[in-house]
């Protein structure tokens, strides 16, 4: 009996210093049938996405993981590393940087929010985070995955792109022969009539 295919869930790693907020945080999106890890530190959050301290920059690309992560949502108030300090250090990973960060927050500080939002957060929940937010993720998900293919298919063309242009000389100047053969016969036969009219007078 053929094996039915199953979508696999996206994966989202939640960082949050209170158990009773990640304790939250992780039955939402299971609920809304995400597969959720969960740390309670961003040195740890860095640290499962293979990125360590700066001293010995070991990176591993998002898809080599154990587990891909699709999504992470980090609490901005944390000790020691904040969410803002960590989606900084995953904003300038060349590996990390195209997985979309979604900062929360209990207090609504709209220049907090702004500082995260142009350092490449992709959204800004305040808390309590309700079970409608959750609806929210799926799509910078879905975004994040169309840009990685759109590079991919980009990177593909410009392959090809380079193939065509290497071929291109030799036809163009086999069709400017041709062009250049039909110019040389109208003009004779532009020429023509005029000898004809000469002879006769």
């Amino acid at each position: 009996m053929a094996a039915v295919a199953t979508e696999t869930p996206f994966h989202v790693l939640a960082v949050d210093d209170s158990l009773p907020d990640r304790k939250l945080i992780e039955r939402l999106l299971k609920t809304s049938s995400f597969q959720v890890t969960t740390v309670d530190s961003g040195s740890k959050a860095l640290k499962f996405l293979g990125l360590h301290d700066e001293d010995t920059q070991v990176s591993v690309h998002a898809d080599q993981l154990d587990v891909a992560v699709n999504l992470i949502i980090t609490d901005y108030c944390m000790p020691g590393m904040t969410g803002y300090d960590l989606l900084k250090k995953i904003k300038e990973s060349s590996s990390l940087r195209d997985i979309p960060v979604v900062i929360m927050s209990s207090e609504n500080i709209p220049s907090r929010i702004n500082r995260c939002l142009e350092e490449g957060a992709d959204e800004f929940f305040l808390k309590p985070i309700r079970l409608s937010d959750m609806s929210k993720l799926k799509p910078h998900i879905l975004k994040s995955r169309c840009k990685e293919h759109y590079h991919h298919e980009q990177h593909q063309q410009s392959d090809c792109n380079s193939d065509e242009s290497s071929n291109h000389p030799t036809n163009n100047s086999s069709s400017d022969s041709i062009s250049n053969s039909r110019k040389r016969k109208a003009t004779d036969d532009e020429i023509l009539p005029q000898t004809t009219r000469l002879r006769h007078s």
